[in-house]
């Protein structure tokens, strides 16, 4: 969504200006593990049924052997030199004055850096910010400009040993005559980021064809003029000008709403936030000028793009490059280490290292100053409900999101937010926009919740307010303007699959905290003078996945029955070693005997890409998917919640292939042995009816066969022993046909599709796995999803409630969670201990949004340096209810439902239901998050 960063082929050699990509996973130091690749880490991992008893990473978790991207030096990655230098950043603390250079008489001639690295230096050397749009036009501030955001780095500082860098970078700290300014001026942010507007006018019913709507008709995008957003004429003309004629409309309706109606105008504000993750930013960085060869070790949710821009960045300099080769290490980023500036800033300082490795990691203020932030929302919303019946007839949303001085991923975060804001309603007329501020704070991006914390938020505090204006018992109201299964969204599309969230509501209702609220608020405010007690609750569904989800899986056993998986996803703290291995278990029957994750060397994939899924024509992709190697995308970032579902789409598939191809005819031709035909013929054995499990093959009542005998007659048949696929999802998958030996056409839920054969295949067939030892076979057809669907803005949704059990303190204030329970519907659960455990992560992340983190955006802000845990307050075991907190997951609908997408949702409805939770207690209405005591001390007073 939004501003992209090109993949452009990063499986091939040239990709960047003729330098060669190679990416690869950390190999841990003496004593460290960075991931266990055996499947079974301990005798006990599995339980009989197959079941996981533990993370496969979990002994190296709670062992402390799990080691990450800051663990590491030159001297624990080999093939590095052993001497190690280091380096710092001194930044701008005011985006008001010129830059006019650097004093570093605080440090003496002992502490004087062994190279300082200037944004003069850069230019000289001919290096570039690539994507200048997305990344910024310049790393470094030009003497005698001014800073285009707070934070932002003037110079580079490097050190040939550690002893002088740290005490030289203590020295520094805080002292306000290194950075010296000029004359005062006006601020120098970046054009604004983009505006977008989603207007939706039903046909008069749910079911009706859309009057207008953006999946119909067109997304409206917006201009600016000064700090003004700019929309298109209203008109007859085209799309967009019809789209603001249907705006127009309903403000029309808006204003001609009667007595029959309740009209409610509010006013939100979400906070900007630090993620706070245990890692700060860091990177490790060896440019060897003798050999071209680029060498970076960085943690990043995005590691492909990281090696691609680091090449662009470059390649267009007087810095020879052959060659980049990354290694990546586990990190947890919550987004924020996501398509982010820092890894370009470790370049920076490789590239000046005379030929030793440079370390560039960020300390916790430094973090502070620099890291990636939630956007602060400003929301300007409308409610029209009828009185007679509680019906919701229109809804607007006009959002304003300040994404500081770099663009990132700001656009897309706001009309993400602007496409959600619907939560779980269903409205015949909306009209949401959203527009991406730049200014002079932090830079924002890409954050857990991606926008929808803010918008949902608003909107389930604005339908509690509602409720009470027209007497109606909240959770009452929502039931009766509930999205149900085949109704519209905002953007016109029709969600995938069914929507239980009326289910979630009932259940919700009859919850003792729900319907006991009264008796217990009278009980505990006598008990307890002085303290106020209240329950909220709040309600959301949240989409997962970004309408461009790729990935790449391959299964393969060898005669003996053991089975190897590869897979391009890594872990990002969600589980997804552990998910994906079960998830082949499932479907096989046993797990892997060895895993890979992380993987980016495909040779048997030799699939093209120009990576622009959203912004290639419609004409150009159907031109482009008559090569049957090009792809719209060659894989996806761990971001946007994608790896249970769109990742393991590919892990289902793969397998899929496998027992189709290979295990369902090698189990039949066993069945088959003997006289007319064996225990089979008098059966009618059906695929459907196969079964695997325990290690066992049965069907239809067959002699139970092993896996490891099932395995060795595929090889002896010379069946597809294994399979690697690629999927593509733009809000729906895409599908190709292909021409399989012995099997004829089969049409795939996949876009490319390579085969290894058993021992004993033919040689025609063994004469065909000629790349990298595996025969791909060239699709013959495919129906990649239109372009259009990316209007949708969303098809795929997961929801969550909670209900939270609050005191006030009157007298100070105070916000005392004393429980909360909440419920979600994932569909079915790969692994309900990790799902429990988002859930728990994730309410503790939106207790600490709805009640404590809070940054200043601006000049009292973490662009000052000055920001640290010792200001910025997160929540703690005892403010989460840790000990009474309770959830429940819906059952599935069936075993064949597939699991969602649910690390984000799981952190939004708390918001809500604590702010929701306040009012009930104190009777007072709070519209800007968090809600400190301060605040409940003044409205109070």
């Amino acid at each position: 969504m939004g501003a992209g960063i090109s993949r452009r082929g990063f499986l091939r050699a040239g990709a960047a200006a003729g330098v060669a990509l190679n990416v690869s996973f950390l190999a841990p130091p003496a004593g460290a593990r960075l991931i266990e690749t055996l499947p079974r880490p301990g005798p006990d991992w599995l339980t009989p049924a197959g079941r996981p008893r533990y993370r496969l990473d979990a002994i190296a978790k709670v062992t402390g052997a799990k080691t990450f991207a800051r663990d590491y030096r030159a001297a624990d990655l080999p093939g590095w030199p052993r001497e190690q230098s280091h380096a710092f950043l001194l930044h701008a603390t005011q985006a008001d004055r010129s830059f006019e250079g650097i004093d570093l008489t605080v440090l003496g001639e002992a502490l004087k850096p062994d190279r300082i690295v200037l944004h003069e230096d850069l230019v000289a050397d001919g290096i570039t910010v690539p994507h200048p749009d997305f990344f910024g036009d310049v790393f470094l501030v030009p003497k005698g400009e001014t800073p285009r955001l707070l934070g932002q780095p003037v110079a580079l500082l490097i050190y040939r040993d550690f002893a002088r860098y740290d005490a030289a970078k203590r020295k520094v700290r805080f002292d306000d005559s290194v950075v010296r300014y000029g004359a005062a001026t006006p601020y120098n942010q970046p054009p604004h980021y983009g505006a977008s507007r989603y207007v939706r006018i039903d046909g008069g019913s749910p079911e009706a064809e859309d009057r207008y709507s953006p999946f119909k008709d067109s997304v409206i995008f917006g201009k600016f003029s000064g700090d003004k957003a700019v929309w298109p004429s209203p008109g007859e003309g085209d799309a967009m000008a019809r789209g603001m004629a249907a705006a127009a409309q309903i403000e029309q309706d808006i204003a001609a709403a009667g007595s029959d109606a309740l009209v409610l105008k509010r006013s939100y504000f979400s906070q900007s936030i630090d993620a706070s993750a245990m890692e700060a930013d860091n990177g490790n960085v060896w440019y060897d000028a003798a050999t071209g060869v680029l060498h970076v070790m960085a943690a990043s949710q995005s590691p492909y793009e990281v090696a691609e821009v680091s090449a662009e960045l470059v390649s267009t300099s007087k810095f020879p490059l052959k060659e980049v080769d990354l290694k990546v290490g586990y990190t947890v980023g919550y987004g924020t280490k996501d398509h982010y500036i820092f890894p370009l800033f470790c370049v920076l300082a490789g590239l000046y290292g005379e030929g030793r490795p440079v370390r560039l990691a960020n300390d916790r203020f430094e973090q502070f100053q620099t890291g990636l932030k939630r956007h602060a929302f400003w929301m300007d919303n409308t409610l029209v409900v009828d009185r007679g019946t509680g019906k919701f007839r229109i809804m607007t949303g006009h959002f304003r999101t300040d994404g500081g001085g770099r663009a990132n991923y700001s656009f897309s975060v706001a009309f993400v937010g602007a496409t959600a804001a619907q939560s779980i309603y269903y409205l015949p007329q909306s009209d949401f926009s959203a527009a991406a501020f730049a200014s002079r704070a932090v830079e924002a991006g890409s954050t857990r919740g991606y926008g929808t914390l803010q918008s949902m938020s608003a909107t389930e505090m604005m339908v509690d307010e509602a409720a009470e204006l027209l007497g109606i018992d909240p959770i009452e109201l929502r039931l009766r303007n509930v999205f149900r299964s085949g109704m519209k969204n905002t953007q016109g599309a029709i969600p995938a699959g069914a929507l239980r969230n009326e289910e979630i509501l009932l259940k919700a209702r009859a919850h003792p905290l729900w319907s006991e609220r009264a008796q217990k608020k009278k009980t505990f405010e006598a008990a307890n003078p002085g303290k106020k007690y209240g329950v909220g609750y709040g309600h959301v569904q949240k989409d997962y996945g970004t309408g461009a989800e790729a990935a790449l899986a391959s299964l393969e056993f060898d005669p003996r029955g053991r089975i190897s998986f590869r897979h391009v996803a890594h872990e990002m703290g969600p589980g997804v070693t552990t998910s994906q291995a079960i998830m082949v278990g499932e479907i096989l029957g046993r797990v892997p005997d060895e895993t890979e994750y992380g993987v980016v060397r495909w040779p048997q994939m030799p699939l093209e890409t120009t990576d622009e899924p959203y912004t290639l024509s419609q004409d150009e992709e159907d031109r482009r998917k008559q090569n049957p190697r090009w792809t719209p995308r060659i894989t996806s970032p761990m971001s946007a919640t994608n790896s249970v579902y769109y990742l393991g789409h590919a892990t289902r598939e793969a397998a899929r292939i496998l027992v189709d191809l290979a295990l369902w005819p090698a189990a039949r031709s066993l069945w088959s042995r003997g006289t007319g035909g064996g225990a089979l013929a008098p059966y009618d054995v059906r695929r459907e009816d196969l079964r695997l499990g325990g290690g066992m093959i049965n069907a239809g009542g067959m002699p139970p066969l092993a896996f490891e005998a099932v395995a060795a007659e595929a090889h002896r048949l010379g069946l597809p022993t294994g399979v690697t696929v690629h999927t593509f999802n733009r809000w729906q998958w895409t599908e190709a046909e292909f021409d399989v030996p012995e099997r004829g056409r089969l049409r795939l839920s996949i876009d490319a599709l390579a085969l290894r054969y058993g021992e004993g295949a033919p040689e025609e067939h063994k004469r065909s796995m000629t790349t990298g030892g595996w025969h791909f076979i060239e699709r013959a057809a495919v129906s990649y999803p239109p372009a259009q669907r990316n209007n949708a803005g969303v098809t795929y949704y997961a929801p969550m409630a909670t209900l939270a059990e609050v005191s006030v303190d009157i007298g100070s204030g105070t916000v005392t969670l004393l429980s909360h329970h909440s419920i979600l519907e994932c569909g079915r659960q790969v692994v309900p201990e990790l799902v429990s455990g988002q859930i728990q992560g994730g309410i503790a992340m939106g207790i600490g949004h709805a009640l404590k983190e809070y940054l200043p955006l601006y000049e009292d802000g973490p662009g000052d340096g000055t920001w640290n845990w010792n200001r910025y307050e997160l929540p703690r075991a005892k403010d989460v209810a840790l000990w009474s907190q309770t959830a429940e997951v819906l059952p599935p609908l069936s075993d064949s439902d597939p699991p969602k997408g649910i690390a984000e949702v799981v952190m939004i409805a708390v918001v809500p239901a604590i702010a929701n939770a306040v009012t009930h207690a104190i009777g007072k209405r709070f519209h800007d998050l968090p809600i400190t005591p301060e605040k409940i001390r003044e409205a109070l007073s």
